[in-house]
């Protein structure tokens, strides 16, 4: 049975899949919070959705996830604005492109900011809110980069294999207080961070990922791969034998 979510959350609002994602909410009748650091491009996607709903649906709240001593008044703040809250989707990511020379601890870092301590500083708070309340579902985007240490990028790969890992490890601790908690691992999306990439393959639209994503959040599903072929592309390439696997440019 797939769920319909009445007051959602979605952090990394202002393009790619968390803009679908609000897009797709809304237009479901979900009032939903949008929350990134562009504060004038979510005002355009809100204006955009509002004016298609004839309603008020969507809240911006300009936020750089990198400030995390911000989270927790503003978590309680967006409740408090939406009526409730049901749905949390962290969505907000940065992929750097590096040489495979490169070694750059300023990118690196960067990644591991916003992939995953931004993650875990609005999650956390999350997760003891749906704790109390025995409720809620937690969406947390990470990627099928994440289920290998791929010479190509190691800090992005490193950054959504450690979120993977936070997800799981809260799953476990709130499942048992009927909290769902969701880790979505899609492949190539068609999104700003790919746009200087060429031919890759299996390329959907964030508007498809988005809709297979909240069809899983809907469900409850432990992990998803978007779209699902990706689940079977990724047990091939963990089966890969690492003395093999470390001569892959990947």
């Amino acid at each position: 049975m797939t769920r319909r979510f009445a007051h959602a959350l979605v952090i990394g609002a202002s393009s790619g899949i968390g803009e679908a994602l609000a897009r797709h909410l809304a237009s479901e009748g979900t009032r939903v919070a949008l929350v990134a650091r562009r504060g004038e491009r979510l005002a355009e996607i809100a204006g955009d959705i509002n004016r298609a709903a004839g309603e008020e649906r969507a809240l911006t709240f300009a936020h750089d996830v990198c400030h995390r001593d911000e989270v927790p008044v503003l978590l309680q703040e967006i409740a408090r604005a939406l009526g409730g809250l049901d749905l949390v989707i962290y969505s907000s990511g940065v992929g750097h492109p590096v040489s495979f020379t490169e070694y750059s601890t300023d990118k690196d870092v960067d990644m591991i900011e916003v992939n995953l301590l931004g993650a875990m500083a609005w999650l956390n708070p999350t997760a003891e809110r749906f704790w109390r309340l025995q409720q809620g579902t937690i969406v947390g985007i990470g990627s099928v980069a994440g289920d290998r240490g791929r010479s190509g990028a190691p800090a992005y790969n490193t950054s959504k294999a450690a979120l993977h890992t936070y997800l799981e490890a809260l799953r476990n601790r709130v499942g048992r207080r009927g909290v769902k908690v969701v880790t979505v691992k899609p492949g190539f999306v068609d999104t700003p961070m790919v746009a200087d990439f060429k031919n890759l393959p299996m390329v959907v639209s964030a508007d498809r990922a988005a809709a297979i994503i909240l069809r899983k959040a809907g469900r409850g599903v432990s992990t998803a791969y978007v779209p699902a072929r990706w689940r079977l592309v990724s047990l091939v390439v963990r089966s890969i034998p690492s003395f093999i696997f470390k001569y892959l440019k990947v």
